[in-house]
């Protein structure tokens, strides 16, 4: 037991050199790796205090902390305000991540339509054609059959129609597709509001064989030759000579100011209203005030019964059919009313 402590304290190792630790100093390999408390130099360069002691210490990185600083408040206050109708053009939809119809702002949703404007239905002549595109006048007198047919829509009497259009009128008054010029038409009377609807007629577009009338998209003039022009306000017909619906140009594309900017529902009503005198209906005025107007009112011209009597004073096919009682019916494209 002696032997062997002794051989261990013979054994152990001396204490470290403290010169091991000086900077270049050669070290065992048996020895720990330790880091020099040392700085780089031997005596440290005291800092300075103040503006000056921060710019020797950080250099141009001093400058960049103001304007940082003054980028993060514009941001925050950039996101906390709310997002005003029109800022950046953009509302509803179009607001950069928000969903269709909604705003970033935390007041109600705001209408992204401008409704139409109201029309003054007594105190105007609301005859008069509405400003807007330009439209086909003169004509070569002659149509061409647009290709196509349809099923057979409704019950009762079957009446076949073909759609042609004028040869002189621009392709922009019918939007440039003739097809869907037809489909359009087709449509409307397809549609259960419209005559069909009666449960006494049945429609069907063809291309070939006898029809029982053809609408066709006329320009003013020639409507002026096979309508008349006594009252003289741009308007559409039924032409029983040529068994033609004929659908003036003018209103086509700009339509009648009783219906305002709604140029689809007058669209509508024009095709009802002139294939209802095919189906021999004739003009009519308006039952109650505030109702939909009879769809065989000459709403072309008006829905107040005043104003479209005083306009049939100068036509003996029309003159007395709608009484001067001032009643003042709202615009309706169908004969049916909806279920």
């Amino acid at each position: 037991m002696n032997r062997t402590s002794e051989a261990g304290r013979a054994a152990a190792p001396s204490p470290p050199s403290e010169d091991r630790y000086r900077r270049g100093a050669r070290r065992t390999t048996a020895e720990p790796l330790t880091a020099s408390w040392e700085p780089a130099g031997r005596h440290r360069r005291k800092r300075r205090r103040g503006l000056k002691g921060l710019v020797a210490n950080y250099g141009w990185r001093i400058y960049a902390v103001p304007v940082l600083l003054v980028l993060t408040a514009l941001v925050v206050l950039d996101t906390a305000a709310p997002t005003k109708i029109g800022e950046a053009g953009q509302t509803g939809a179009d607001n950069a991540g928000g969903a269709p119809g909604t705003s970033t702002s935390s007041g109600p949703p705001v209408a992204t339509e401008t409704p139409p404007a109201k029309v003054d239905l007594v105190n105007i002549p609301t005859a008069e054609l509405p400003d807007g595109p330009k439209y086909s006048e003169q004509g070569a007198g002659t149509w061409q059959v647009v290709p196509g047919g349809t099923a057979q829509a409704g019950t009762g009497r079957l009446y076949k129609y073909a759609i042609a259009i004028e040869d002189g009128v621009d392709a922009a008054d019918f939007g440039g597709d003739r097809d869907a010029f037809a489909r359009t038409i087709d449509g409307i009377l397809a549609d259960q509001r419209s005559w069909i609807g009666t449960g006494r007629v049945a429609m069907q577009r063809v291309d070939s064989g006898p029809v029982d009338f053809t609408i066709s998209l006329t320009t003013t003039n020639t409507t002026h030759g096979l309508c008349g022009f006594q009252i003289q306000y741009e308007t559409s017909c039924w032409h029983p000579p040529s068994e033609r619906v004929v659908i003036n140009a003018a209103r086509w594309v700009r339509g009648a100011k009783a219906f305002s900017t709604d140029l689809a529902f007058y669209r509508a009503y024009a095709i009802n209203h002139e294939v209802g005198h095919v189906l021999e209906n004739p003009h009519e005025g308006c039952k109650e005030t505030g109702q939909p107007a009879p769809v065989m009112m000459q709403q072309t011209f008006g829905v107040a019964n005043d104003y479209v009597a005083r306009l049939n004073e100068v036509d003996a096919s029309n003159r007395g059919r709608v009484p001067a009682d001032g009643k003042v019916c709202s615009p309706n494209a169908f004969p049916v009313a909806p279920r």
